[in-house]
């Protein structure tokens, strides 16, 4: 009777707990899905009628979920822009490291991978910046993804984004950015030369910049060369 006792003790068997794991791996794999369902549709009605029009129940109605499921994904219309810059962030990064002999090559290439992968979207995100235009609270709210987005910019061009140094680093190049966001949204070339020029003119810019508050050290800088 003791033994028996201390086996039921032990707690759930490995077959059971292989169950729990599998179980909340489908919870985690169905919450990223319907969050993916949700950026998209609400991509697709900012683009039809401008993001400002764009209830969030008519979000769901489009994703095809429950206001409890678009509420357990996203909080706000607010929130849904933030998952989207973090999705192109994910996408951006899955190419792997960005490629260029030297860091502004680098940063030129990974932020003209971002256009790439925003092109699909381009009007959704136009209707989201000139919303944003509009509504300078609502564009406060994006500051903080904005930075941890061009944190991770900067890590996949082989600069470290850790320390004031990084965030000085973030803050720069988000308003290179920003800068080139603009050019890219005026921008019908089928090359983005317009876009590469304004990206590439902000990025030497960037780099003087740096260059005369950090005497010494080159701007952009791989950090196997400044440890």
């Amino acid at each position: 009777m003791a033994k028996k006792a201390r086996k039921k003790a032990v707690g759930p068997t490995r077959k059971a707990r292989g169950k729990t794991r599998g179980k909340t791996r489908g919870k985690t794999r169905g919450k990223t899905d319907s969050a993916d369902r949700v950026i998209t549709a609400a991509l697709a009605l900012a683009a039809g009628r401008g993001w400002r029009r764009v209830r969030l129940a008519d979000i769901a109605i489009e994703a095809g979920v429950t206001l409890a499921e678009l509420r357990n994904a996203f909080s706000s219309k607010t929130a849904i822009v933030n998952g989207f810059i973090r999705r192109t962030d994910e996408r951006v990064l899955a190419a792997g490291p960005a490629e260029g002999s030297s860091a502004r090559d680098r940063l030129f290439d990974v932020l003209m991978r971002r256009f790439d992968v925003l092109q699909p979207d381009k009007e959704a995100v136009a209707a989201i910046v000139r919303d944003a235009l509009c509504n300078p609270l609502a564009a406060l709210c994006h500051g903080p993804q904005l930075l941890a987005s061009m944190a991770w910019m900067l890590e996949a061009a082989g600069l470290s984004s850790a320390g004031p140094a990084g965030i000085l680093r973030a803050k720069g190049l988000a308003l290179v950015y920003l800068a080139a966001l603009r050019a890219w949204l005026g921008d019908d070339s089928a090359d983005k030369a317009k876009t590469m020029a304004v990206l590439d003119r902000g990025l030497r810019q960037a780099e003087t910049v740096a260059s005369v508050l950090c005497p010494g050290k080159q701007a952009g800088t791989p950090e196997k060369a400044k440890a």
